[in-house]
């Protein structure tokens, strides 16, 4: 990771971590990389989503760029269309599942494929010395809020059944699938029963999405629904729940696909790539039914490199980030819910009876640091991680790590005794706190 990029793109705290003067400086860096570069500009539902817009437009303009703005579209909507539009470089101005104060900006290729890190450091030279263009070379400013359009019926067109005579609950966390979503269930023929579908960048994310999943599990219930989908602020993950209230994360809708996709000849070598949080169960589950798993990093963009790296079609994370590599090179969380319901109608099943695999209990725990790299590289911490590995080894599985958008440090313990799991998950809280 850069100086000020991290495992997805460049985020945090609006005129704290992230300044107009960041923004403006990651935009005129962007157009120094291709000359009279055309980049096109989206955002979420955030309140600081149009002021960081025109900042970073001024800094691609300031370079000579040209700016196409096309407004409120999910994260994947912009991968989809600055291949489709045929521009150079798309961005996203968006903090993903963070609360309302955070915000980021993440970039993609002409390929709809999100920078590198070698790619992003490179851009990070150019942030001292910005360009300036000629009074008669400045870029130029266009908005194509019509460009959504284009996307929802991508996604329309992603399936080839009408979802006529389901009922599906949908959260879309009052974020950047507020109206595509539910818009495009409808064309295909769905109920839908929207629930926190606001252009409310005050609400984004807040008790609702896919971090926060409780409403609409209620809701799916209470409507007797026959599926729910929670995205979060940019729609690039999506959590699901069953006719029944089960929640089902990434993990599970990655081995629903797969499984779907291998019996279609569609899953290259036969093979998933998740990360190192992806739960232990979903590799015995995958094995069973003779399909690879593959770990890389906890990041898309790790995950995507390893599909391209290998040809491989199916990839994804935990968190709901799910990679179709036949569409697009981005997590996406609506196209990936399209597909979900797919499954269900060919199959003929609910969505209860395609997960049929069981997973390790997995406990998760966030702490809030100032200093994550203390804590990481800290004596104690390393020497608590090994003697834990010592008694569940095999069978279980810890995992420390710092977070590459917020200020925490992230704890996993994986086993299949939860009251364990959990007495080890308090015993390492325990000592990152006494380190802090």
């Amino acid at each position: 990771m850069g100086i000020y990029f991290g495992t997805d793109g460049v985020r945090g705290v609006v005129n704290n971590d992230l300044t107009e003067q960041l923004a403006q400086m990651v935009g005129n860096a962007l157009s120094r990389k291709k000359r009279q570069a055309t980049i096109l500009i989206g955002r979420d539902t955030r309140v600081s989503g149009s002021y960081l817009s025109s900042a970073f437009a001024v800094g691609v303009m300031k370079g000579g760029g040209k700016v196409v703005d096309v407004g409120i579209i999910p994260t994947a909507g912009i991968s989809y269309l600055v291949k489709a539009k045929k521009a150079d470089f798309g961005v996203m101005i968006s903090a993903s599942h963070n609360s309302k104060q955070y915000n980021g900006i993440k970039i993609f290729d002409e390929n709809g494929r999100k920078l590198s890190e070698k790619e992003e450091y490179e851009l990070e030279r150019f942030f001292t010395c910005p360009l300036v263009a000629p009074s008669t070379k400045v870029g130029k400013y266009k908005q194509a809020t019509n460009f959504v359009n284009f996307y929802a019926k991508f996604l329309q067109n992603s399936v080839k059944d009408k979802f006529n005579g389901l009922k599906i609950v949908l959260d879309c966390a009052n974020g950047a699938a507020y109206k595509v979503a539910p818009k495009v269930y409808k064309n295909l023929g769905a109920e839908v029963v929207k629930i926190f579908s606001q252009n409310s960048g005050l609400k984004i994310n807040e008790k609702c999405g896919s971090t926060n999943i409780e409403s609409l599990r209620e809701r799916v219930l209470s409507e007797k629904a026959d599926v729910g989908f929670a995205y979060d602020g940019d729609a690039d993950r999506v959590i699901a729940v069953d006719e029944k209230g089960n929640v089902i994360d990434g993990d599970g809708l990655i081995y629903i696909l797969a499984k779907q996709m291998s019996k279609q000849n569609l899953l290259n070598a036969n093979t998933v790539v998740g990360t190192s949080h992806t739960n232990s169960g979903l590799l015995v589950g995958l094995n069973s039914k003779k399909i690879n798993l593959v770990r890389t990093d906890i990041g898309d963009k790790y995950v995507i490199e390893a599909m391209e790296k290998m040809n491989l079609s199916l990839g994804g994370e935990q968190s709901g980030h799910i990679i179709i590599k036949r569409f697009l090179s981005t997590g996406d969380g609506i196209l990936a819910s399209l597909q979900i319901v797919e499954c269900m109608i060919d199959s003929g099943m609910p969505l209860s009876k395609l997960f049929d695999c069981k997973f390790l209990k997995q406990l998760n725990k966030d702490i809030y640091v100032e200093d994550k790299m203390k804590v990481v590289n800290n004596e104690k911490v390393t020497q608590k991680i090994s003697q834990i590995l010592s008694e569940i080894s095999p069978s279980g599985r810890v995992l420390v790590r710092a977070s590459g958008t917020e200020p925490k440090i992230r704890i996993m313990v994986e086993y299949q005794n939860e009251k364990i799991a959990q007495k080890y998950l308090s015993e390492l809280e325990e000592v990152i706190l006494s380190v802090l």
